[in-house]
């Protein structure tokens, strides 16, 4: 693996979930040019420094022998990921604080480091919370790749911190220079909301929440579908998003004992808000996990999943295979994984390699939805 070389460390990164012969970094020229300015400007020894979206720990593990290190973002993967990469590099795992970005990181911050999300929605709900949390003349830096660096992340900068400057492009990445200027408290546009008439929800969406302002084609293809008459089976909603599946599941099946993961933090935030409105105090287990890696073997009876096709910027089937995989081991042997895919990515042979028995269930021109029984 290529060794991360900055001028505060030089570190051994792996990125999360592992796999091997990776050919992708845990960091990028972004990364290198963050910390590179920051470097050349000077950082005081115990500056209160803030990372956000750190997606594998590269820059909090670089700094935080120089500085005090909070780091905060929405992937309970990068939370892994930074964990292990402070330990595979000698560093203390509790010298870098990290808060999930379902709360609010406490400052006041001398600097701060930000990598601009894919979702500009996350972006702006942080920098909304970053009101009141500067410290007086503070620094606050944004950097990205130009190909996915887009205008609107310099508008909000402007918008809710203070005029901006873009650097020149280095290694094809920039960075952003905001100036902190007084501003009014600003009001979140977060959570949003949307209605289901079948069945009939309101559901709350955090900022970071896939497909936030409405239900996405695929759920829709999935929902008429899911399982019923299920008694009191064990069901976990893998990849649970804001948990229309497993509410939905829920409903239908009023003695199943339902679980729902999710490996962001907004995800898990915004399902718990929902299943409550829905459901009450129906005992539910509701969490932040990479997927069902932390679930016993045999300890379900069905698992319902509308895998992920990309990891931040990546896109490929690494994580649906991989979620496959958890929820093989997690089922008992006669227990059911139903998916739902887009027709061409071929979720049928791969479930053929892992499961005895898949048979679809429904289709529609764009979508299969897959039974698939251990």
């Amino acid at each position: 693996m290529p060794i991360f070389v900055t001028p505060f460390a030089s570190l051994d990164l792996l990125r999360q979930p592992e796999q091997r012969d990776d050919p992708l970094q845990a960091f990028d020229a972004a990364d290198e040019y963050l910390l590179a300015h920051l470097h050349e400007q000077g950082l005081e020894r115990d500056a209160q420094v803030l990372v956000l979206n750190d997606g594998f720990g590269a820059l909090a593990c670089a700094l935080a022998s120089h500085a005090r290190v909070t780091s905060s973002g929405d992937s309970h993967l990068g939370f892994i990921a930074l964990q292990k990469n402070l330990a595979r590099n000698g560093l203390s795992t509790d010298g870098v604080g990290f808060v999930p970005a379902s709360a609010t990181p406490e400052g006041p911050f001398e600097v701060v480091l930000i990598r601009v999300p894919k979702t500009l929605a996350l972006l702006e709900e942080q920098l909304i919370r970053l009101h009141g949390h500067l410290a007086p003349g503070a620094r606050v830096i944004a950097g990205s790749m130009v190909k996915h660096l887009p205008r609107a992340a310099g508008d909000l900068l402007e918008k809710y911190v203070g005029p901006v400057q873009a650097s020149l492009a280095v290694k094809k990445a920039r960075l952003l220079f905001a100036t902190p200027e007084d501003r009014p408290t600003p009001v979140s546009p977060y959570p949003t909301r949307y209605r289901l008439d079948r069945p009939a929800l309101e559901l709350v969406n955090h900022a970071n929440v896939f497909c936030r302002e409405g239900l996405d084609i695929g759920t829709r293809a999935f929902l008429p579908h899911l399982p019923t008459h299920l008694g009191n089976a064990r069901v976990a909603d893998l990849g649970c998003g804001n948990g229309v599946l497993g509410i939905a599941c829920a409903l239908t099946n009023p003695e199943a004992r339902l679980t729902l993961v999710d490996e962001s933090y907004m995800a898990v935030q915004s399902a718990a808000e929902n299943w409550r409105a829905a459901l009450g105090e129906r005992p539910v287990d509701i969490h932040a996990a990479d997927g069902l890696a932390g679930q016993p073997v045999d300890s379900l009876d069905v698992v319902l999943c509308n895998p992920p096709f990309h990891q931040q910027q990546v896109v490929g089937d690494f994580l649906a295979w991989r979620m496959f995989q958890q929820a093989r081991a997690a089922l008992v042997t006669g227990g059911e994984l139903w998916i739902v895919g887009n027709r061409h990515l071929g979720y049928h042979a791969k479930l053929k390699r892992l499961f005895r028995g898949v048979e679809q269930v429904a289709a529609n021109p764009k979508f299969v939805v897959l039974r698939a029984r251990k």
